[in-house]
C-alpha cells in the first residue's frame, strides 16, 4: 500500500488526535514518534504521522526537524503533505507555525497553502480569521494563559504575521459556503496579490468539506484534525476503501498528567476523588528530592486501582514555581521525572497508560523508547486508544491538555481499547 497522506505534527497528543479523527473516518494510519531512522520498517498505511516535539522548541531546530520529517514521508511516496499544528494555533510571535509552515512550503513548492485550524466538533471555529473557542474568541478563553504558549490574540493572520516572512489572506465564511470552486479562485487571487498562506474560515464541518475538496491535490495543507479528517472523507468517497482498527493491550493501568488545562484540572479532581493519587512537586524535584522513586513506590501499593500521578496544577501555582525556577527548567524537570515514571511503572508491568498533556506525553513515549504506534478507536472526539509496534505492547491513550469530559480517564478504561 502506499500512502496517500504523510502528516508532520508539532507534538505527540495533537498527532495522535488527527490520526484517531482519521481512523473514525475508515482511513488506517500508523504514527511515528520522531523521524524514523533508516531503515525502520514502515506498516501499510493510508496515512503516515511523523509526531515531532517541536511546538515550543527553537524555530530553526522546529524546521530542521520538520524539513527532516517532510524529507522522509515524500520518500515513501505520499502524495500530499499536511503540516498539522494544535487548533488554538498554539504558538508565539517567534513561531513555531509560520517559519515552519514556510519551510514546508518552499521544500514542496507550494504556490500557496491553507491555514485551517477549525475542529468544530471540539468548539475550535474560525471567522472573518479570527479563533473561537467554543464561541468565545481565542483572547478570552482559557489559553490566554498557556503557561508555554500564551494565545493573546485571536486573529490568526496578526499571529501568523508576526512570525513569518511572507504574507497571509484570509478565505471569508462567505467564501468557503460558495464550494470548492469559489474557494481555489479566492486563493488564486490572494496568491496573485503575493500572498503565500491563506487563513481560511470554518464554523461547520460542510465548510472543512469544502475546503479539502479545494485542496485535494495541493502539495502542502495546515491545519488541525478538523481538516485532515474532510480529506479523508474526500478520500474515501473517491475510493470506497475503510479499514479496521487494530486491538489494543488489556492489563492493569495508570493515569499520568502533567497539563495545566482547565478541563484536564477538572478531569484530574475527578479522578482524584475516586482514585488514589500522587502529586508531582517540581521545587521537590529541583532540590533533588527522590519524588520519582516515591511515585513508583506509591503506584506499586496501589497498582489495582488506576493510581493517578500528576503535576497539573492552575495558573497561578504554575506561575509561582516558574518564577522561582524559570519555565525552562520547571518544564524540563517535569517532563524527566514523567519519562522514568512511565519507564518504571512499564517495568512493573502497567499495560496501559493513559497520558493528558502534549508535552507529558512526548516525555513519557520518550521515556519507553517508544518508535510508533498504531491508532486505535477513540474513547472521546480526537482521543484515540493507541497500541505501541515496539515490545511489551502497551495501550497509550495520549490526551491533548483541553481534549475530554471530566470522567474521560474512567470512561477510557471501561471501554476495550
Amino acid at each position: 500500500m502506499t500512502p496517500w497522506l504523510g502528516v508532520i505534527a508539532d507534538d505527540f497528543t495533537g498527532a495522535t488526535d488527527l490520526a484517531g479523527m482519521l481512523v473514525r473516518e475508515g482511513t488506517s494510519a500508523v504514527q511515528f514518534l520522531g523521524v524514523p531512522g533508516e531503515g525502520t520498517p514502515v506498516p501499510d498505511a493510508d496515512c503516515l504521522v511523523v509526531a515531532l516535539k517541536s511546538r515550543s522548541i527553537a524555530a530553526e531546530d522546529a524546521v530542521e526537524q520538520s524539513l527532516a520529517a517532510a524529507r522522509w514521508l515524500l520518500a515513501q511516496g505520499v502524495e500530499q503533505l499536511f503540516f498539522q499544528y494544535c487548533s488554538t494555533f498554539d504558538s508565539t510571535p517567534a513561531g513555531n507555525i509560520g517559519p515552519v509552515s514556510e519551510a514546508l512550503a518552499a521544500e514542496v513548492g507550494a504556490g500557496i497553502a491553507v491555514l485551517a485550524p477549525s475542529v468544530p466538533e471540539n468548539g475550535r471555529t474560525v471567522c472573518q480569521g479570527d479563533m473561537f473557542v467554543g464561541g468565545v474568541p481565542l483572547n478570552e478563553s482559557s489559553l490566554r494563559t498557556h503557561p508555554l504558549n500564551p494565545m493573546t490574540d485571536s486573529n490568526l493572520v496578526r499571529v501568523f504575521s508576526a512570525q513569518a516572512t511572507t504574507t497571509a489572506g484570509v478565505v471569508r465564511h462567505e467564501t468557503v459556503r460558495d464550494g470548492a470552486s469559489a474557494i481555489t479562485a479566492r486563493l488564486a487571487h490572494l496568491q496573485s496579490e503575493g500572498h503565500a498562506f491563506a487563513v481560511a474560515d470554518a464554523i461547520y464541518d460542510e465548510d472543512l468539506d469544502a475546503i479539502a475538496s479545494a485542496v485535494a491535490d495541493a502539495p502542502l495543507v495546515t491545519g488541525a484534525a478538523g481538516l485532515g479528517i474532510a480529506l479523508a472523507r474526500a478520500r474515501r468517497s473517491s475510493t470506497g476503501q475503510a479499514h479496521q482498527q487494530p486491538a489494543a493491550p488489556i492489563g492493569r493501568a495508570a493515569v499520568l498528567s502533567g497539563s495545566c488545562s482547565t478541563a484536564t484540572q477538572a478531569q484530574v479532581a475527578l479522578h482524584r476523588a475516586q482514585h488514589p493519587s500522587f502529586e508531582i512537586d517540581p521545587l521537590r524535584l529541583a532540590a533533588g528530592e527522590p519524588v520519582v522513586a516515591e511515585a513508583l513506590d506509591f503506584a506499586r501499593v496501589h497498582r489495582d486501582d488506576v493510581p493517578l500521578i500528576y503535576s497539573s496544577a492552575d495558573p497561578a501555582q504554575v506561575r509561582a514555581v516558574q518564577d522561582e525556577l524559570g519555565v525552562a527548567r520547571s518544564a524540563g524537570l517535569i517532563e524527566s521525572a514523567f519519562s522514568e515514571i512511565a519507564r518504571g511503572l512499564v517495568d512493573d508491568g502497567v499495560r496501559r497508560l493513559i497520558v493528558a498533556g502534549g508535552e507529558t506525553s512526548g516525555a513519557v513515549v520518550t521515556g519507553l523508547g517508544t518508535t510508533a504506534i498504531e491508532i486505535g478507536a477513540e474513547v472521546s472526539p480526537g482521543v484515540p486508544w493507541t497500541v505501541s509496534v515496539d515490545e511489551p505492547r502497551i495501550g497509550l491513550l495520549l490526551k491533548s491538555g483541553n481534549f475530554g469530559p471530566p470522567d474521560i480517564f474512567t470512561s477510557a478504561l471501561v471501554a476495550q481499547p
